[in-house]
């Protein structure tokens, strides 16, 4: 399918800043399962952009508002193909959790094996995995069971948490938002041994359109696979990928820091519809 996403992000401040130095993780790359056509991304106050790709191959654009400025507008203006994998069969058993040190044999996979700024690897969190996966003897199907039950343990809350809550606290109140739902699969899956990233995007939906989180695990067999624990499914062709990292701190739509009050109010808005 084609989409066309418009994805607007307004920070209004109390009183004018200045010095303002930002990143915008806002254009997703082009790969086997999707295809940017177009992409146009505004900055309001005016300024330079430059885009420069980091650790994790996500397209990064950078700019700076040195001039005081009351209010910032980000708005990005995107067309995507998605073309995802045909999806695994339930029964699918690829390759065998006993053998799953295989994976370490690309070195990337040490990244998304770790602690991470969001995500453990407590005692706890391996034993939740284990009881998740109890009988399990094959990768895929630890994974699969891994986001059973992620979905079917902690209940969907809006505004329950900030961008900033660790995997520690959502395990505790067993509640949270898709970012969460994906730093929780992530770190069980690392309990296992299983290497296991962050990814951030969009999901078009029948009842809203807006930015999302789910997870993909690597099969030493197949490769990366994407899993979505807040719905229980296999991502499709409603889903756009922008970015990825260990966790979401290495994937914020918008991150920087300026100089002036912290009295400010974020206005985000998405819209996402079928191309025609």
């Amino acid at each position: 399918m084609k989409w066309d996403i418009v994805h607007q992000t307004r920070y209004l401040y109390a009183s004018p800043v200045k010095n303002s130095f930002n990143e915008a993780r806002l254009k997703p790359l082009s790969n086997e399962e999707q295809t940017v056509e177009t992409f146009e991304l505004k900055v309001l106050p005016a300024t330079r952009l430059s885009q420069y790709h980091d650790f994790y191959s996500n397209i990064v654009h950078h700019f700076e508002i040195i001039e005081p400025h009351s209010s910032l507008l980000v708005e990005s203006k995107l067309r995507v193909a998605t073309h995802p994998s045909a999806p695994l069969s339930e029964g699918s058993a690829p390759w065998p959790l006993a053998h799953i040190g295989e994976a370490l044999k690309d070195t990337r996979n040490h990244e998304f094996l770790e602690m991470s700024r969001y995500v453990e690897i407590s005692p706890e969190a391996w034993r939740l995995a284990v009881d998740a996966t109890i009988g399990q003897t094959d990768t895929w199907q630890a994974a699969l069971a891994v986001m059973r039950y992620v979905h079917n343990h902690i209940e969907y809350l809006p505004n329950s948490t900030t961008v900033h809550t660790h995997m520690r606290g959502v395990l505790q109140e067993r509640r949270g938002v898709c970012q969460d739902f994906a730093h929780v699969m992530v770190g069980l899956c690392r309990a296992l041994k299983i290497p296991a990233l962050y990814v951030s995007g969009y999901l078009a939906t029948e009842k809203a359109s807006a930015t999302h989180a789910w997870t993909e695990v690597f099969i030493p067999s197949l490769g990366w696979r994407a899993l979505d624990p807040t719905h229980n499914c296999q991502a499709g062709e409603t889903y756009v990928k922008i970015a990825c990292g260990r966790d979401y701190a290495d994937v914020p739509p918008i991150a920087g820091t300026y100089m002036g009050t912290t009295d400010r109010r974020m206005e985000v808005d998405v819209k996402i519809k079928p191309a025609a």
